[in-house]
């Protein structure tokens, strides 16, 4: 069980690596597409950090108390 929670809080974190990066490029290009997904892109940002840091709380919990 705890590997299954580390791995999904790297994938959580490797998401929210990409829509940080996807939200940065569109920013700096500007135009149509940003102004219709800049919003929703870093709302996505917020919610998968959320979640990566409560997988963290929770792969630490496991490790603490044997898995």
């Amino acid at each position: 069980m705890t590997g299954f929670a580390i791995f999904l809080m790297v994938a959580a974190m490797v998401i929210t690596l990409g829509i940080v990066f996807a939200g940065v490029i569109s920013m700096a290009r500007g135009g149509e597409f940003n102004q219709k997904w800049a919003n929703k892109l870093m709302r996505a940002r917020v919610v998968m950090q959320l979640f990566a840091l409560v997988m963290f709380v929770f792969a630490v919990y496991l490790l603490r108390n044997g898995g």
